[in-house]
């Protein structure tokens, strides 16, 4: 007979590698992970993982494990989903992966109508430029910059959005010297940290010229817009947030208006759960609410 908790710390090293990150996510100690992987591997009479310098790695039995472990865990999010729907009060963790622009200026705002309708339900935002694996459950809900190409996920589009060339009311004197995107290579320019750029999406700039001058990178939107409206430099940023800014100026919007997608993603073992449904629906609400705002292009 198997233990559900020797398969759920299966589950949960297999999709960490290391036994210190699977006892914070489970709450017990590295020990009782190991206790676990040991007796499952011996009632098995097989090896589920190869040690190494990078942590536990699945054998070809333990990713034939996975599955079956996997169509398990989603029973067990049904059973206790099934039963919370005779209770009007859903509840439970969600993690939510998106951009910080529209984590930041947009979801956020929406927050307090959200738990008006849902107080249970406890929301982890997880707003950057890092990318998230949902097979691996680093979170639950995706927005992505674009549909995923493979894997077991459920995906829709939300709604386009722009993005254009910003400069402050200090580079004023500057901005009117550009008349082209050639006079661009003259002048300085804010951006994201290439390196922590794990969406090929957000390579605004590329896109423009791979020449031009960088005086300021961030991996945080908040801080380009800060240092655009300071007159730092330019900056290619959300139209959506820079066109609240009144001491902003688009710079050659007819020439420079780069669109780009929201994609909403679900892995298919989670679409079905209450909690993630009641997130993906107001979520839908949110963007469509703001649907104007998103593909504005003046």
């Amino acid at each position: 007979m198997f233990n559900w908790n020797d398969l759920n710390s299966f589950l949960t090293l297999s999709r960490c590698s290391k036994l210190k990150i699977a006892s914070k996510k489970l709450k017990v100690e590295p020990t009782t992970i190991a206790r676990r992987i040991s007796r499952l591997e011996s009632n098995l009479k097989t090896d589920l993982f190869n040690k190494s310098p990078k942590g536990y790695l699945l054998t070809e039995k333990g990713n034939d494990l996975v599955r079956y472990a996997e169509k398990i865990e989603n029973e067990i999010f049904g059973i206790n989903d099934n039963f919370l729907k005779s209770n009007p009060n859903i509840r439970g963790k969600v993690r939510l992966s998106l951009g910080e622009g529209l984590g930041v200026e947009i979801i956020s705002k929406y927050l307090s109508m959200f738990y008006q309708k849902y107080p249970e339900i406890e929301i982890e935002l997880l707003a950057d430029t890092k990318s998230r694996s949902l097979s691996n459950r680093e979170t639950d809900i995706l927005i992505s910059l674009s549909r995923p190409q493979k894997g077991r996920l459920l995906s829709w589009k939300l709604c386009d959005y722009f993005v254009k060339l910003y400069g402050s009311d200090k580079y004023r004197k500057n901005i009117k010297l550009i008349k082209c995107t050639k006079d661009l290579i003259y002048h300085d320019f804010v951006s994201y940290v290439d390196e922590l750029i794990e969406f090929p999406e957000l390579n605004y700039l590329k896109e423009i010229n791979k020449n031009l001058n960088v005086v300021f990178s961030s991996n945080s939107l908040r801080s380009q817009l800060l240092a655009v409206k300071n007159g730092v430099g330019l900056g290619l940023l959300h139209s959506f947030i820079a066109q609240n800014e009144c001491n902003l100026i688009p710079i050659l919007p007819d020439a420079i208006n780069i669109k780009r997608e929201y994609w909403m993603v679900v892995h298919e073992n989670l679409s079905n759960l209450q909690r993630i449904k009641a997130v993906t629906n107001f979520l839908t609400f949110i963007l469509k609410n703001e649907k104007k705002n998103f593909e504005s292009n003046l």
